[in-house]
């Protein structure tokens, strides 16, 4: 056992014994763990956040399985080290089998032309593909590679199954157990917990306390809940803004604004500012959310809006959050009215399917002198000339006579 290697790394899982969570896919009545056990594995691909155990799993089968196992990463490799891994496996010399696991770590940094070249040789089984993303796959991967790889979501690691593999960091000789720490489970389970579902964060932790804490009088070292709490830092957010969970978080922002609850939409709020979201990008989608989803039952809510993204704009972070706060509890706390939404949705429909005839003669536009001869603003009736500033007169085309658009619902706020 090297030991300047990281604790994370050396306490990878050896076998599906050792491994720890993700027990949706990994029961012993699940068809990963079957296929697994039985070495009869086909093209996979493991999707899941930073730390949830994906490459502890292709650690796995790279022990259990008889084929050859290579492994690269997708962002230091290209289409030669795929060229040279479809070589050695088809070399009877080398690999009697003829064939290959072939483990692609953050597959998603693969182009199209990289993943393409994989393609004949995952068809013809020459390969059995492993690729690893924390990427949505149906977004990032060749819908060719889909098609023919089972899709396995892996979620991030309870609190549980952190505070379990700690305890056999502490335990296990190629871990910590070779050093005398005394720590209690209440720290154990507070490391877990501020890893918040990745355990190569929570191994670093625990590894950064044991080698700067000084061996007390008594022969151990003690970790207590403040050194344990200035190794492990911040609690880890689960947060990407480039990522999956950038557009999972943002779609529970608005979505919670239009649900009306104003606590969610603080929570992804906070979250996304957090992670380090663009603060003009937040404003911009509760601009989105005044005029999609309260519209037309406050009408303010627009202006309330549009100030506070200029507002923003002026301030910046960290005091740009709070006005931010406010906006977003005003769009979740507004009454709601999607009315002018559909409108809009159902005229772009039928203007871009339908025959929907001329704009009426005596309501075009006559810039130039002589154009009323041939009917341009010919007959049109001023409304201001009325009583009320109102009078009856036809403004769609004939072809749509007594369509409804804009249909009123019990929140609209009648502005006549």
């Amino acid at each position: 056992m090297n030991y300047n290697e990281p604790l994370a790394y050396r306490m990878k899982p050896k076998t599906l014994e050792d491994y720890v969570g993700q027990e949706h896919i990994l029961g012993q009545n699940k068809i990963l763990y079957r296929t697994i056990k039985a070495d009869r594995l086909s093209s996979i691909i493991l999707w899941g956040p930073p730390g949830c155990g994906k490459t502890s799993l292709a650690k796995v089968i790279s022990n259990t399985t008889k084929y050859k196992f290579k492994r690269i990463n997708a962002v230091s490799s290209g289409v030669g080290d795929i060229k040279t891994a479809i070589e050695e496996a088809q070399n009877i010399m080398l690999n009697p089998s003829g064939k290959c696991i072939l483990f692609i770590d953050e597959i998603h940094r693969f182009n199209k032309l990289q993943q393409d070249a994989l393609l004949p040789y995952v068809e013809n089984g020459t390969v059995i593909l492993i690729g690893a993303t924390t990427e949505n796959p149906y977004f990032e991967v060749n819908k060719a590679l889909i098609s023919r790889s089972m899709i396995f979501k892996l979620n991030p690691l309870t609190k549980d199954n952190i505070y379990q593999v700690l305890k056999n960091a502490l335990s296990r000789p190629e871990g910590l157990g070779n050093y005398n720490i005394k720590i209690e489970d209440e720290t154990l389970l507070k490391i877990a917990d501020t890893a918040n579902g990745d355990v190569r964060t929570a191994l670093n932790g625990l590894e950064v306390a044991v080698l700067t804490t000084n061996m007390s009088s008594d022969g151990y070292i003690h970790i207590t809940n403040e050194i344990a709490a200035d190794s492990v830092q911040n609690r880890k957010a689960i947060f990407d803004k480039n990522g999956d969970s950038h557009y999972d978080n943002i779609s529970a922002f608005i979505k919670s604004m239009r649900g009306s609850d104003s606590d969610a939409a603080v929570f992804y709020l906070a979250r996304a500012l957090n992670g380090g979201e663009d603060p003009m990008f937040l404003a911009r989608r509760i601009v989105i959310s005044a005029a999609e989803d309260v519209g037309m039952a406050n009408p303010n809510a627009l202006v309330v809006a549009n100030a506070a993204m200029q507002a923003v704009h002026m301030v910046g972070m960290p005091e740009a959050r709070i006005i931010l706060s406010e906006a977003a509890v005003y769009m979740a706390e507004s009454p709601k009215s999607n009315a002018s939404y559909n409108a809009i949705n159902a005229a772009l429909a039928d203007v871009a399917n339908k025959d929907t005839g001329e704009v009426p003669m005596y309501i075009r536009n006559a810039p130039a002198e002589g154009m009323e001869q041939f009917g341009y603003g010919d007959g049109y009736k001023y409304p201001h000339d009325y009583p009320g500033h109102w009078v009856e007169q036809q403004y769609l085309p004939d072809k749509m006579v007594g369509t409804k658009y804009y249909v009123k619902d019990e929140n609209v706020v009648d502005l006549k």
